[in-house]
């Protein structure tokens, strides 16, 4: 039954919940395969920024069903990835509207098929709120007559997932965890990469009717070990004592204080985690021609994916274009605190990157170099490499040269300069600069990113942080002087 033809292509893929953590994974698929893709937005504006030129955005809202009519119009296949669980409101009787709206404008509009993700869970008087209008809005959709691809999924594996964020804040800030018993309930977690090539993959189903299909990687695990999984990738060791009750709304306050979830959404999803999320049919891996990753491998891609799109990340683009000054203690980006701050020079690029390119070694740091030696000689009592390395030239630098404590991690000339920390920090540590023209001069940014390794890190990052500040601002001021005056010390040179 394994089929690649595309029986429903020749109009717009209509797409709901593309600025959702799914939604926006899947948006990106679909442009990739060059798809013509129309997306329902209650704001516009908001997502046309991350769609391709190609791209339709149209206002809509599925509360609204009045909107939904001429969005809906000429589209024969919808993605319906809409859910309420963050509202303050009822978010079942939410769901239940939405649905509806959208079953009767469907139909109206002669759709031919409906894809939508819901949830794993065995369909009982005990099931959670959340599960269970998970399945109430897949029969709502089936009711409208047109054919529903409806996948069932449990915790889904990828940076900015709400249960994978809720599993990593946990594990980051505690040392000692107090679980519930919900921790020790089974799940069968599946990669991000996996959910959207199976969503992708509906589209080639030559289905004449409706279908249901559960999918999961190889792995059953409680939430505990999954916890326990991705301590070991991120070297964390974490103790677990287990207690025979935790009610969800004392476990939701918890979470409230100790992750980045809200107590009313921390409470709704600790209430479905004590059902058990396993997948019972294995249709799916008959049906479609994927292979999911088991649990390392999913949690291992999700770090290195992160790790990939945190390092393309334009830090002018996210600081100096907003007018906004960083806030105290620096930014968050994912589990990363970012420091940035900029200076103009009225010099041009490479006169602005001359100092960048020659820091460290015997030309030092600018700016407190007492301190630089200071940690520099602490950091051989701990083992590490200290600044006894220096550099290899010191004129230029080259990706892979160590630079004192530091590595450079990526160079381009005149534009920017990454080094990635190698003394002992409970972390990763990045330091940045990027150099670039505007009507005076240049631009001079310095960037400091940190990726705490677990509450120790937080409290480095946070105990140091004034005296990082100080140090840092001194030494962006002195990097500044220091090209102008050797700009201008070469303009008074006579020619050779």
């Amino acid at each position: 039954m394994r089929s690649h033809s595309s029986p429903i292509l020749s109009t717009p893929v209509l797409l709901t919940g593309a600025t959702g953590y799914v939604g926006g994974r899947l948006l990106k698929a679909l442009e990739q395969r060059g798809l013509p893709v129309r997306c329902l937005a209650r704001r516009p504006e908001f997502l046309k920024s991350r769609a391709a030129p190609k791209t339709e955005v149209v206002q809509g809202d599925c509360l609204d069903r009045a909107s939904l009519l001429t969005a809906l119009s000429g589209v024969d296949c919808a993605y319906y990835l809409v859910h309420s669980m963050g509202s303050s409101g009822k978010f079942e009787e939410q769901d239940r509207q939405a649905a509806r709206n959208f079953a009767e404008a469907a139909r109206a509009s002669g759709m031919r098929r409906i894809i939508y993700l819901g949830g794993l869970g065995e369909k009982d008087p005990s099931l959670s709120a959340h599960l269970r209008s998970r399945h109430e809005v897949a029969d709502i959709l089936r009711s409208s007559g047109i054919p529903v691809i409806e996948f069932q999924a449990s915790i889904i594996i990828g940076s900015g997932s709400l249960s994978f964020e809720m599993i990593r804040a946990l594990v980051q800030r505690l040392p000692v965890m107090i679980c519930p018993r919900w921790v020790a309930v089974k799940a069968q977690p599946i990669a991000i990469e996996d959910a959207i090539a199976y969503l992708l993959h509906a589209l080639d189903l030559p289905l004449s009717k409706g279908a249901i299909f559960e999918i999961g990687g190889p792995d059953q695990v409680s939430y505990g070990e999954i916890m326990q999984e991705y301590a070991r990738q991120c070297h964390l060791r974490r103790r677990m004592i287990s207690v025979p009750v935790l009610t969800p709304r004392l476990s939701s306050l918890w979470l409230g204080l100790v992750t980045p979830i809200y107590a009313r959404i921390g409470r709704k999803l600790v209430d479905s985690l004590r059902n058990p999320t396993v997948v019972r049919d294995p249709t799916a891996l008959a049906v479609f021609d994927i292979q999911p990753k088991g649990l390392r491998e999913a949690i291992a891609r999700a770090l290195i994916n992160e790790d990939h799109e945190f390092a393309e990340t334009r830090w002018s683009d996210a600081f100096s274009s907003s007018g906004e000054p960083t806030p105290w203690g620096g930014g968050r980006f994912g589990t990363r605190i970012v420091d940035s701050r900029a200076i103009e020079v009225a010099v041009p690029p490479s006169a602005a990157f001359a100092p960048i390119r020659r820091i460290g070694g015997r030309n030092g740091w600018y700016f407190a170099n007492l301190l630089w030696w200071i940690r520099g000689t602490a950091d051989i009592f701990v083992g590490g490499v200290g600044l006894r390395r220096g550099r290899r030239d010191p004129e230029h630098v080259s990706i892979g040269d160590a630079l004192d404590f530091w590595r450079v991690e990526a160079f381009e000339p005149d534009q920017s300069l990454r080094l990635a920390a190698e003394m002992r920090v409970p972390g990763r540590a990045w330091l940045q600069f990027e150099v670039e023209p505007n009507s005076g001069g240049s631009i001079v940014r310095q960037t400091a990113i940190f990726d705490p390794a677990g509450l120790w890190g937080l409290v480095y990052w946070y105990a140091l942080f004034p005296v990082h500040r100080w140090i840092f601002a001194g030494m962006l001021r002195r990097i500044a002087a220091l090209a102008e005056r050797q700009f201008h010390n070469n303009l008074q040179q006579p020619p050779a």
